[in-house]
């Protein structure tokens, strides 16, 4: 695992250039440019709080609270599932030519999709203090280490979902249903305790998204610090994840370029 982050370090010149073409090329021509990452977060809120936040029985401000900060999490994780299966097909010439570490294709769009949701968690946080609890912002340094376990557990699952992309080429075609299925079992729309008053409580308590969530969101939205078993929980998912990733890349390195 240290030999991993170690090798790709080595290469971070590297794998920074890469990021930056990626956002160039994201962006090329558009006369709103990076704006799009803004905007993107914004109207699809709108659109939930116009719709769902009478049926929800919620303020329009509270709500807005509460799903830009979903929506921004959510998107993270959804982009490195989905658009991570093409990190290793869609770099063959680079495998094919020098024998870099696999983890790196996979963090160059991992790390593309965390600048997209800093800007999206940063229009929540102006939503916060627009809502007039911006003293739930001084909370910021409880949501950095799930930041962090967010991050980690993004690059992790982009690295399983990119090998198993190259070995079963509907990976990311069932993903894409599967996180449309997830998004509505995901209390990202409405809070938890909906589903605890119609007796699904156990699909919160079972899904790992809903602690990623609940440690970003709690802090923002309710000013408080979350529950330390959600940290422990948080970290066990991550690690188990992480080590299951490596695993994967060290075991499969070098069989997977005769399946490109």
């Amino acid at each position: 695992m240290l030999n991993q982050v170690t090798a790709i370090w080595k290469f971070r010149s590297f794998l920074f250039a890469l990021v930056r073409l990626d956002l160039r090329l994201r962006y090329k021509r558009s006369w709103l440019g990076g704006v799009w990452s803004l905007i993107h977060p914004i109207t699809m809120a709108a659109t939930y709080v116009t719709v769902f936040s009478g049926v929800l029985m919620l303020s329009p401000a509270e709500y807005t609270t509460m799903l830009l900060v979903g929506l921004a999490v959510w998107g993270f994780f959804r982009e490195c599932a989905v658009s991570g299966c093409l990190a290793i097909i869609s770099h063959e010439s680079y495998i094919r030519q020098h024998p870099l570490p696999f983890g790196l294709y996979s963090l160059r769009f991992v790390l593309g999709y965390a600048i997209q949701g800093v800007f999206a968690l940063g229009v929540a946080m102006a939503a916060v203090a627009i809502d007039g609890h911006g003293e739930n912002l001084r909370l910021m340094w409880a949501v950095v280490p799930a930041l962090f376990l967010i991050f980690v557990t993004g690059w992790a699952v982009a690295t399983i979902c990119a090998f198993a992309q190259v070995y079963f080429h509907d990976t990311k075609h069932l993903l894409e249903i599967a996180a449309q299925i997830l998004f509505f079992l995901t209390p990202i729309v409405y809070k938890p305790d909906l589903l605890v008053s119609k007796g699904l409580g156990w699909m919160a308590r079972f899904n790992p998204l809903n602690v990623y969530l609940e440690l970003v969101r709690f802090p923002l939205t309710a000013g408080e610090l979350p529950d330390a078993k959600m940290y422990l929980k948080g970290a066990a998912c991550t690690a188990v994840l992480f080590v299951f990733a490596v695993a994967i890349a060290s075991r499969l390195r070098k069989k997977v370029v005769f399946y490109l």
